[in-house]
């Protein structure tokens, strides 16, 4: 039996994860079999069994995977935003942009709801407890009306959310998106600390 080196075993890793994203996305994850992914990554069933445990795991993986770079693409905007508010806005308007994004439209909000159940609790957490983060220092800088940073997260995020899930359901996304975009501004006026 041939060992094969950390590198080698990531770089397998990898390829699975690019693969199965790019066919997931093309097909969707019920017209995808595992044969067919394999052979498109030029790899055996037992590399994706060793990696992922089987193709659900590998669905999970590549959500994860999709998760951190909308995270990361979050964060981006959070971090160069010169006003606040309007970074914490811009934020969430783009979360509701994303879901017209055919990779994120197909694999996670429509495979991964119906294969897995939604996203994962952790990674639903963070998404709270950053946010949260974000009220909190709106609130102390006297933008956003005081009220539990954590609870106001959870009822943001849990709207944006099933917003999310409504607009990729929809053959109107766009109608969808610009109603969610308006209802999501009608929304966060609300929290504005009245002067």
């Amino acid at each position: 039996m041939v060992r094969r080196t950390r590198a080698e075993m990531e770089e397998t890793r990898a390829t699975l994860l690019a693969t199965a994203r790019k066919v997931f996305s093309e097909r969707g994850y019920a017209d995808t079999s595992m044969d067919d992914l394999t052979a498109q990554a030029s790899l055996t069933r037992g590399a994706l069994y060793h990696h992922f445990g089987d193709k659900k795991g590998l669905l999970a993986a590549v959500v994860e995977q999709i998760d951190a770079e909308m995270d990361a693409r979050l964060q981006a905007i959070s971090d160069a935003a010169q006003d606040p508010w309007e970074g914490f806005c811009q934020r969430c308007r783009v979360y509701l942009e994303m879901a017209l994004e055919p990779d994120i439209q197909r694999i996670v909000l429509r495979d991964a709801r119906a294969v897995l159940g939604g996203a994962s609790p952790d990674a639903q957490r963070q998404c709270v407890e950053s946010m949260g983060r974000l009220i909190d220092a709106l609130m102390q800088q006297g933008i956003v009306a005081r009220a539990n940073p954590q609870a106001l997260a959870s009822l943001i995020y849990g709207s944006l959310a099933e917003a999310v899930f409504w607009i990729a359901e929809g053959n109107d996304g766009n109608a969808r998106l610009a109603q969610g975009v308006a209802a999501l501004e009608l929304l966060l006026r609300g929290m504005l600390l009245k002067t």
